[in-house]
């Protein structure tokens, strides 16, 4: 029996059947359980900043499993602290504080806490947002279907549309805790903001007494060719940032760091957990941070992340491009991304779609120039059988 039909009879089916039962990977490669090679476009969800396999990795969580896995957070680790302070370094904050969580999810959660304890309850969202399944951060997602069978969700959250500066103005008053905004909408599809979205939110919520909460977990680690995506856009300074995805490069970790008065909402017995912030996984950050560093892949996402949108857009039948560094959003001239995404792992290819007509690039940020030059080549034929394949199902 196959890993997919016991996939079918041991696990809950709440991702639906899996295309594919993989096996091993190497830098931006997978193979599954037929031997085929499949150049990874998808990252594990913009997870795998270093691809599957990194040495440097490997050696950080090998070594550090060895000598202390698992303390809980009744004790302190150096990596643990080493990892908070590499963060506020990289943010650039002083006066700042870390909490070490699972997953983003996790990070929003803590985030979500940390804006209670302003004695304010109302958060304003955006249209388009995803921030995570659990109950917290799911009242903070736009999407119906995600949020509707769990309703009724933790309450008080508003929703303006993204990229809408009056809207905000319109909406948030002196009743607001904070306004959370992603700095590119990853689950939309890659939506990119105007130059100036993030720098009004950041005003109009600071003049009402609110908190800017900025989700980078899918943006944040060098995914769009700086540390974090806000600091594409000059003078954005946000009082709270939750990161996960690249951060662990696999491993399990969420962060959510806070400034200023933020800093100090949540105290001992507000939050918690069990598994935050353990060496293990701060060490596999720690190894990601220093990598990213080490081979220049702040760099790499820029330069590959900009020949991946000069070929996506070379394309017959993509209208648009958008993202930045290696977070692309591709929109094809009619309804078939699911269509995209079958043709391609047949070539050996894969690809998301967010969309009936949208697909997302966010591959390792080890992506290479033979892999980029394999997709150029590749992607017209994959484009093409796509769109006859979905006028044969509509017929």
């Amino acid at each position: 029996m196959s890993i997919q039909e016991r996939y079918t009879g041991a696990v809950m089916n709440t991702f639906g059947p899996p295309a594919l039962a993989l096996v091993r990977g190497h830098g931006a490669h997978v193979w599954d359980t037929d031997g085929k090679e499949y150049v990874d476009l998808l990252g594990g969800i913009a997870v795998n900043a270093l691809g599957h396999a990194h040495p440097a990795l490997v050696e950080a969580v090998t070594a550090q499993l060895s000598t202390l896995g698992h303390v809980s957070n009744f004790f302190a680790t150096e990596p643990q602290v080493a990892l908070a302070e590499r963060l506020q370094a990289l943010l650039g904050w002083d006066e700042s504080r870390v909490f070490f969580s699972n997953s983003g999810a996790e990070a929003n959660e803590a985030a979500i806490k940390l804006t209670r304890r302003t004695g304010r309850t109302r958060i304003v969202a955006a249209e388009g947002s995803f921030h995570g399944r659990t109950m917290g951060a799911l009242a903070l997602t736009s999407k119906a279907a995600y949020r509707e069978p769990f309703e009724p969700l933790p309450g008080d959250v508003t929703f303006v549309p993204f990229d809408d500066v009056a809207a905000l103005a319109d909406t948030v008053d002196d009743t607001v805790a904070a306004v959370v905004l992603e700095p590119i909408q990853g689950e939309a599809g890659v939506v990119v903001p105007s130059p100036d979205y993030l720098l009004a939110a950041q005003r109009i919520a600071h003049e009402h007494g609110a908190l800017l909460w900025l989700d980078e977990v899918q943006t944040g680690i060098a995914r769009t060719g700086a540390w974090f995506a806000h600091q594409l856009v000059d003078g954005v300074e946000p009082d709270v940032v939750t990161l996960a995805k690249g951060l662990g490069g696999g491993i399990p970790i969420g962060a959510t760091v806070a400034r200023g008065r933020a800093a100090t909402l949540l105290q001992p017995g507000n939050h918690g957990t069990t598994f935050g912030g353990n060496p293990v996984a701060c060490a596999a950050a720690l190894a990601v941070l220093d990598t990213v560093v080490a081979e220049g892949l702040l760099a790499a996402a820029t330069e590959r992340g900009d020949r991946l949108a000069e070929l996506l857009a070379s394309q017959a039948g993509v209208v648009e491009v958008t993202g930045a560094g290696l977070m692309r959003g591709a929109e094809l001239d009619g309804p078939y991304g699911v269509h995209a995404v079958a043709t391609a792992r047949d070539a050996g290819f894969i690809l998301n779609a967010t969309g009936p007509s949208r697909l997302r690039f966010v591959p390792p940020l080890v992506l290479t120039s033979d892999d980029l030059d394999a997709l150029g080549r590749a992607l017209p034929q994959i484009l093409e059988s796509a769109r006859t394949a979905a006028q044969e199902t509509t017929r």
